[in-house]
């Protein structure tokens, strides 16, 4: 708990010690190397990206450095066969392993796939346990019936293909997150509310992800491996002028029944949310197990308030909603929202980075006659584009860190 505080002793909290550590238990740690493995949907970074952004504001001491090794295509048997040369060769010490849409074979139930996905997923497991690398192994997104022509087929074929992957897990004490299910059961929503697919369309074609689909993948995934909800929540007694901070420091409070205005620090940032996002928010709890940014504000006259963030709107509210507490994660504009998006931006800058590096180097199709000559340079091109990724990843982690911001809570006139 923090109350009132100065500017000077708040600005110094900012850089320094305001900073929200992962629990003991939580599967990401500070300084981890991260590689997400997978398919085309892992190599669209959508899904990843957003992942990557939760860990990188929630956590913004963590340090955190992300690579991407999906490929459009590929299944658990491409996956086992490179994954010492594209996935351990990076030093990683912790992996997502998302295979299993194109194992299955968009069809009826195929048990000799089954059984190669299956020991192929093991293999993987196994090369990671034996170079002390820790996994989140994780089922894929269900298919949308609603947009694939043998989806209502093949969704029912996911269900038994996928279902060994969390005793596999197990035999390695390694998490699994049933991403299918969750899916699944969004989706199973969906086809009730909005059966033609015209508001909440997650997938492109049935598969591959739109932004919403990856938000709702997303989501399973971190609150699969139980990521923390709050980010921060500030509470207010207007009529007594008093602040009080979890996991954030208020400063420069002046209250009274009509408003209030205060300087806030936190310890993280929300989830920038995308606008392109909103449909899927009844799916995913409209994201207040993932993404709690509080305010709380008791004492105010009846009426209508505006929250503004940095001088601009982020939120309007009740008197009786402020009195019960908000959740401002969800705002799409404001200080805060931008301060988050400016991070968003940095992270995708980043990846596209990344990505030119495994696709230009590490998947670079030489010809036989220059092959002698790829063997001597791709190891100085995989450095020299991996110093560049190290300082993009410095920038994004850099921007992560807090920032105070000025809030106001104003009567609408």
């Amino acid at each position: 708990m923090r109350f009132l505080l100065s500017l000077t002793a708040m600005l110094a909290l900012a850089t320094s010690s305001i900073a929200a550590d992962p629990p003991a238990d939580y599967f990401f740690q500070p300084k981890d190397r991260i590689v997400f493995l997978g398919d085309s949907i892992t190599e669209q970074y959508q899904y990843s990206n957003y992942v990557e952004l939760y860990l990188t504001g929630r956590f913004p001491k963590a340090d955190f450095f992300f690579l991407n090794a999906g490929i459009g295509g590929d299944t658990a048997q491409g996956g086992a066969n490179r994954f010492k040369s594209q996935v351990l060769a990076e030093k990683p010490n912790k992996v997502t392993i998302n295979f299993g849409m194109n194992d299955g074979g968009y069809g009826k139930f195929n048990p000799e796939a089954n059984k190669r996905f299956v020991d192929r997923t093991r293999d993987m497991l196994r090369m990671a346990k034996e170079a002390g690398v820790q996994v989140a192994l994780m089922s894929p997104n269900a298919v949308d019936p609603r947009n694939k022509s043998n989806g209502a087929e093949y969704v029912e074929t996911q269900k038994t293909f996928y279902a060994p992957l969390a005793g596999v897990a197990k035999e390695f004490s390694f998490p699994f997150v049933d991403q299918y299910a969750v899916t699944r059961a969004a989706q199973d929503r969906m086809a009730v509310d909005d059966p033609k697919a015209e508001k909440a369309k997650p997938y492109y074609d049935g598969f591959h992800t739109s932004p919403p689909g990856a938000m709702l993948m997303a989501h399973a995934i971190l609150t699969g491996l139980h990521s923390p909800a709050l980010v921060s929540e500030a509470s207010i007694d207007a009529a007594a002028a008093k602040a009080e901070g979890k996991q954030c420091a208020i400063t420069d409070l002046k209250a009274s029944a009509g408003g209030v205005a205060f300087t806030r620090v936190d310890e993280a940032l929300p989830l920038p949310l995308q606008k392109d996002w909103l449909p899927m928010l009844p799916y995913t709890n409209q994201l207040k197990d993932l993404n709690w940014y509080g305010l709380k504000v008791a004492g105010l006259k009846d009426g209508t308030y505006l929250v503004k963030i940095d001088g601009e709107e982020a939120g309007k509210f009740s008197a009786a909603q402020l009195a019960e507490g908000v959740n401002l994660g969800n705002a799409t504009s404001g200080g805060v929202w931008k301060h988050g998006q400016e991070l968003f931006q940095a992270i995708e800058a980043k990846n596209r980075i990344v990505h030119g590096r495994f696709r230009g180097v590490h998947l670079a199709n030489i010809p036989d006659w220059l092959a002698d000559v790829a063997r001597e340079r791709k190891p100085a091109e995989l450095e020299k584009r991996m110093a560049q990724i190290t300082e993009a990843q410095a920038r994004v982690n850099k921007l992560a860190q807090p920032r105070p911001h000025a809030f106001e809570v104003v009567p609408v006139n």
